[in-house]
């Protein structure tokens, strides 16, 4: 590196000339940490790919009963010493969301619905949930973590009938106990909306998968933070966005920009999910169409801070190999 400094003050003192230079030096020591903030190098990037590379696969792990319908974006945590699923069903009409459990994280027993149709409601025929403030420690305790006497839950909502049909919002549930198979307790409108008077150019058509973790480091000034896809009228394509809420009900929008987009009509970035690994937050997340391809596949990002976000440009964490993901490797947790 090699810094200049020009003076056209001849009588500039000498004083003056180190407070200069104190201050240039200064601002390249503060270039260089946000640099490190907002960059996640190589050399990192390469190390997380292999702490979190999947090359087996076991199979499938949780099908429905009636072939007729669609299983779909678990949410796995652990809580008294046993493993739980949220996931969603999809049935012709929209999406309900239930709950399994597990000893092993291979074999699931379905216990019920936790997000059921409704009707008169906006959120009557379509209730995709996933349960929120889940550990993040990479090797932790995997534990949702209750906030004001209550584990809540994002989903995904809508009252129009059909395959995530109409203008879609996302929704708020909480209940006093995650692991019993029982309607959980919605918020009456949804938290955030398309028709939000500050819905961005990239989410104002409508909004999908979303995942709240609790940043207690408060990156953003705030506590809680809601990762989501969403399409927007103008953008044909599925970008990932991010808000932020002090309390879990009253949420707004961070930032002008996606964090995550191809920025290409048709393509997806979505239902990303997070994780930490010593000083690096990584996000879990899918890419679909990507290149004029029509199949999904798993991928990830890494981040200091949980706002400027590294994309990984090697192969995927999971792509199509086998004959029930040939077409669609994707919905990671």
């Amino acid at each position: 590196m090699l810094i200049c400094i020009f003076i056209d003050d001849f009588h500039l003192s000498m004083k003056n000339i180190l407070f200069l230079i104190a201050r240039i030096f200064l601002l390249f020591s503060c270039d260089k940490q946000s640099a490190h903030e907002e960059v996640v190098s190589p050399e990192v990037m390469k190390q997380i790919y292999n702490e979190i590379r999947t090359p087996y696969k076991f199979g499938i792990v949780l099908k429905h009963e009636d072939s007729t319908k669609m299983v779909d974006s678990p949410t796995v945590f652990r809580h008294g010493g046993k493993w739980f699923m949220t996931y969603i069903v999809f049935d012709g009409r929209g999406y309900e969301t239930w709950l399994a459990g597990s000893d092993d994280l291979l074999h699931w027993e379905t216990r019920g619905r936790i997000l059921s149709f409704t009707e008169d409601t906006w959120d009557s025929r379509q209730k995709a949930g996933y349960a929120s403030l889940i550990d993040i420690e990479w090797g932790g305790s995997y534990e949702p973590e209750p906030f004001q006497n209550h584990f809540w839950m994002s989903y995904l909502g809508g009252g129009k009938q059909g395959y995530e049909a109409g203008k879609l919002s996302v929704g708020m549930a909480r209940t006093d106990d995650i692991v019993i198979a029982q309607e959980w307790q919605r918020l009456e409108k949804p938290v955030l909306s398309p028709d939000d008077p500050d819905a961005r150019w990239f989410e104002n058509f409508t909004i999908y998968k979303s995942t709240v973790i609790h940043d207690r480091k408060k990156h953003t000034g705030y506590p809680f933070v809601m990762y989501y896809n969403a399409k927007g009228d103008t953008a044909r394509y599925e970008s990932i966005g991010m808000a932020v809420s002090g309390d879990m009900i009253r949420w707004k929008r961070y930032g002008k920009m996606p964090i995550i987009s191809r920025f290409t009509k048709g393509t997806i970035c979505g239902d990303a999910q997070i994780t930490k690994i010593g000083d690096v937050y990584v996000m879990f997340y899918f890419g679909a169409f990507w290149h004029g391809s029509d199949t999904a596949t798993e991928r990830f990002a890494c981040s200091y801070d949980l706002i400027h976000w590294t994309e990984w440009n090697g192969p995927d964490l999971i792509a199509p190999s086998e004959p029930y993901d040939r077409k669609y490797a994707h919905k990671p947790w």
